[in-house]
């Protein structure tokens, strides 16, 4: 926090009384004001914290047509700019509260339960009550101290709560009541990743191992089921080599995995500096500071495999023969089609180029002596690979370096695992046997056991690998697991029902948050249907989400998209795998190719048992008939189809 938002924080709890529950820099949903204050009984105080120093430089407001104002601040010794405006600011929290976030408030009347205040620790109130009386209504402004406060610092010394919350005059009109308040609580608690971020990773003895020791041939193989912790040794060995002063290079086939790996990291440095992060929309290159070791720091770089092609082409002299062989992608693209259209002519084309020939050029690219090079390259979702392009990435590897493949092939998506043969291992540089990692410890019990059966009846043998409980399991993580089986025509409504469900999970008591709520499609325009039900009227929810009609608005969305974003968040099954969630709604509509399958098979496995005693929750919509006789082992199944011979009912 601001030293003034430290100053207020103390007086908010040392004068508050002890029925008023305070929230610092709660998520609401992406909004992240300063400060809310919440009575069930009487109201929500929400407030905006300002160090500014009004002697400093002068403040004006600028009117332009139509009632537009703008802020704008004028140093004594430089030119005048645009600042964002608190006043305004403080209007949107108090809207979405009592129109969004609070909806069951009495019209009118509930409004006025909510005070949206600024605190300028550092200035008089005065001064800045002249500034806000342009952006008050003329109703507004007779009771702006009632509904809209200013404090300043002669109210901060002289401890006039009153002055600060105006509604502490106002207990008994009965404006609040305590259901209300838990609308509201859901948005405001902390996310369960926000408090896993301050923790550092927990690794079990062969986890550790695996993180601080490499192979004398420096190249090491681990795979492991779902929650065996293959991305903690990952981002743990990482974290080892960069604190030593070694460039990394971290390979996933899931750009949306990056960031998730990235937090990874940081949690595995406990706390150390994580230095810049940068996006180029390439790559994220992450400079550490490291331990010194020979005079220079450890590196470390996150990329995308098909943005890595690109760029070691480019930076090594095959610039004109990568452009030949992207062409034919770039002579479609430029013909601006509809996507859906552009995705039609692509399909037949992208696995020639984008699976041999690109990758191909690389392995050419990473080999010549201008390319960059790493001391250690470590490829997550390893299954997602095919060997040419692990050879291609080994030319960017120094002498002596270390290579770290981690794999699941139970999850495979792509059809891919099945090129990794024995033999190709070896010619990938692979000796010796797999390390395994076979307990699977993100899984709740209940949900480790149907993730075993499923890999048992629709997985095929020589690919899955059946996750195992750890040794004399006490069972503390407990689970709400339900399956809903419905018509495909009536996939979006039970899902968009089954995300505000889970709302009503969410608050203070449980200690948990709707920004931990996860909905994850196999159709994109499922997910996009979903999600703009949830951003539309009357719900208003705003949602991180990877869904988009264009190939490029997606990979720019899910280059942003991260657990850590306050919102709901909303993805296809493919780019959450490798990722996690506690609080999850699932969306299977397809089982018949061995793909799909894995994909749902991955998608299960995506909850995160909760070792605290809050639980974990899972909702799957099923529109898939292959997959009903399992739906019914769950341990709460809800078939919401139409009955047998009713007109438009089919078993395919």
């Amino acid at each position: 926090m601001t030293t003034g938002e430290t100053i207020v924080l103390d007086f908010f709890d040392k004068l508050l009384p002890s029925e008023w529950e305070i929230y610092i820099q709660p998520h609401l949903n992406g909004l992240r004001p300063d400060f809310v204050i919440l009575n069930p009984e009487v109201g929500i105080g929400i407030y905006e914290v300002k160090d500014w120093d009004l002697d400093a430089m002068r403040y004006e407001v600028r009117e332009y047509h139509r009632d537009y104002k703008e802020l704008w601040a004028m140093p004594r010794d430089g030119r005048s700019f645009k600042v964002e405006n608190p006043f305004d600011k403080i209007r949107r929290y108090k809207e979405a509260i009592f129109n969004v976030y609070c909806p069951r408030l009495q019209q009118k009347a509930g409004f006025g339960a909510i005070n949206a205040g600024l605190i300028f620790p550092f200035a008089n109130a005065s001064r800045v009550q002249a500034l806000q009386a342009h952006f008050l209504k003329d109703n507004e402004k007779e009771r702006r101290a009632e509904f809209w406060p200013i404090v300043g610092r002669e109210e901060l010394a002289s401890e006039r709560m009153a002055a600060a919350v105006p509604l502490l005059q106002r207990e008994g009109k009965g404006y609040m009541r305590p259901e209300l308040a838990d609308d509201l609580r859901g948005w405001l608690v902390e996310p369960d990743f926000a408090q896993k971020q301050r923790q550092p990773l927990k690794l079990d003895t062969v986890q550790r191992n695996l993180a601080e020791t490499r192979t004398s041939s420096g190249y090491r193989r681990i795979r492991g089921p779902a929650g065996s912790g293959k991305s903690l040794v990952l981002a743990a060995r990482a974290a080892k080599l960069i604190d030593e002063g070694k460039d990394v290079l971290i390979v996933t086939y899931n750009m949306t995995l990056w960031h998730y790996l990235r937090d990874l990291v940081v949690r595995a440095r406990k706390g150390e500096p994580d230095g810049r992060a940068k996006s180029n929309g390439r790559r994220l290159d992450l400079s550490v500071p490291g331990r010194e070791l020979g005079g220079r720091s450890g590196r470390l770089t996150f990329t995308h495999f098909h943005y890595w092609c690109g760029d070691v082409c480019w930076n090594s002299g095959f610039a004109d023969e990568y452009a030949k062989i992207m062409r034919p992608i770039t002579k479609i693209k430029n013909l601006n089609l509809r996507p859906r259209e552009e995705a039609r002519q692509l399909r037949p084309i992208l696995p020639a180029i984008l699976n041999h020939a690109v990758p191909e050029l690389a392995l050419k690219a990473s080999r010549a002596p201008t390319s960059e090079k790493y001391d250690a390259i470590l490829v997550d979702e390893g299954q997602d690979y095919l060997p040419l392009w692990w050879n291609a990435i080994r030319g960017a590897l120094r002498e002596g370096g270390e290579m770290v493949l981690v794999a699941d092939t139970s999850q495979d998506l792509y059809g891919t695992a099945k090129s990794w043969t024995e033999s190709a291992m070896t010619g990938a540089g692979f000796s010796g046997a797999w390390a395994n990692l076979d307990v699977s410890y993100r899984l709740p019990a209940e949900l480790l056991s149907l993730s075993q059966n499923f890999a048992e009846r629709f997985l095929p043998p020589d690919s899955r690998i059946i996750p195992q409980p750890k040794q004399e399991e006490l069972g503390i993580s407990p689970s709400t697991l339900n399956w809903i089986q419905c018509d495909e025509q009536e996939v979006v409504s039970t899902c968009l029902n089954a995300v505000l469900a889970m709302m009503k999970l969410s608050g203070y008591d449980r200690r948990m948050s709707n920004s931990d709520i996860t909905f994850l499609s196999s159709s994109h325009e499922v997910g996009s249907q979903v999600v703009d039900k949830l951003d539309g009227e009357p719900w208003g929810i705003s949602v991180a989400h990877t869904f988009a009609e264009s190939k490029g608005e997606q990979n720019r969305r899910k280059m942003a998209f991260f657990l850590g974003q306050s919102r709901v968040k909303a993805t296809t099954l493919h780019s959450f795998k490798g990722w996690e969630a506690r609080m999850l709604v699932l969306h299977l509509g397809h089982a018949i190719s061995p793909e799909d399958k894995a994909a749902a098979y991955a998608a299960i496995t995506r909850l995160k048992r909760d070792e605290d005693g809050k639980g974990s929750f899972l909702t799957v919509v099923c529109s898939a008939p292959q997959l009903s006789d399992y739906g019914r082992t769950w341990p709460m199944f809800e078939d919401r189809r139409a009955p047998l011979g009713t007109p438009g009912w089919s078993d395919q």
